[in-house]
């Protein structure tokens, strides 16, 4: 038998292949780092609406439940509601930017979101394995919530998360999945704005990240100019650009949202860019991330 000699020039030769073996070597620290760790994650935007997009999407929160993490996600489906609203019948009606709720409509969003858009999270996350189950806010109690304001109907406020059922799930070694239809004392159903409901769960939660997916970089210096994207601001820092009014319209009820949290002990909150390929992966699991990063 003719034994094969290694050649030395070939062991020193860099491959694609050792590329990627280092970018794995590269995430082990911040894998270990966030090990067992809660990151909530909001979902939504054209991350959601783009097929490529959102499987993508469920290929990161699949690794980081795979690695270790403990991914909790939350949606809304602002579009969705508004759309099946429209092939029953009824036209939209929004006041400040929020949707006037009567019975019929939570009923249309309670479709939209449990039965359409919370499955098809938890279809494509389990594309990849049984790692995913979908709830709703209404499931044991897990969002109560009191009425916002009588002229919007049932739009409701986030007064309790009831974490029973998501602590079921992670220890089932599942992804929960958050449909934000919340049910009030009398268990009414309301409808939650996604972004207030996942900074709740997030504090409810102690989790150590809080990562909104959104339709642009970050939070900007100056709103609208790509160049001023801030990488890096604590809660002072935004309460003063609120003072300023450089916070976006859109902007408002996220980075709001992510003050409250982090005020309430969750480690850091993340804005991020959904039309980014692997933005969780890139933002958590490298150095140089690639969004707005919140500290307390």
């Amino acid at each position: 038998m003719t034994a094969s000699v290694a050649n030395p020039e070939n062991q020193n030769r860099l491959t694609p292949a050792h590329d990627k073996a280092q970018i794995l070597a590269d995430a082990l620290p911040y894998i270990r780092s966030f090990a067992g760790k809660v990151v909530v994650v909001k979902y939504g935007g054209n991350a959601m609406d783009d097929p490529a997009l959102a499987d993508l999407f469920a290929q990161d929160i699949v690794l980081m439940h795979l690695v270790g993490l403990q991914p909790v996600v939350v949606h809304g489906g602002g579009p969705q509601i508004s759309e099946l609203m429209r092939r029953r019948g009824k036209a939209p009606e929004f006041i400040d930017g929020l949707r006037v709720t009567d019975r019929e409509t939570i009923d249309i969003a309670r479709e939209a979101l449990v039965e359409g858009v919370n499955r098809e999270i938890v279809d494509a996350l389990n594309r990849f394995g049984t790692y995913a189950t979908g709830l709703s806010g209404e499931d044991n109690n897990l969002l109560r919530v009191t009425t916002r304001d009588s002229k919007l109907g049932f739009v409701g406020d986030v007064q309790a998360v009831d974490t029973t059922a998501l602590n079921k799930a992670l220890s089932g070694d599942l992804i929960p999945v958050i449909a934000t239809i919340g049910s009030d004392a009398s268990g009414q159903a309301h409808n939650v704005n996604a972004d207030s409901a996942a900074a709740a769960i997030a504090e409810a939660m102690n989790a150590e990240r809080l990562i909104y997916l959104t339709d642009v970089a970050g939070i900007y210096g100056e709103f609208g100019q790509e160049n001023t994207l801030i990488s890096q601001i604590d809660c002072a820092g935004l309460e003063e650009m609120f003072k300023e009014n450089k916070i976006g319209e859109g902007m408002i009820p996220k980075v709001l949202s992510c003050i409250e949290a982090l005020k309430s002990g969750v480690g850091r909150a993340h804005i991020l860019d959904g039309r980014i390929p692997h933005v969780l992966l890139l933002e958590l699991f490298t150095p140089e991330g690639v969004g707005t990063v919140i500290d307390k």
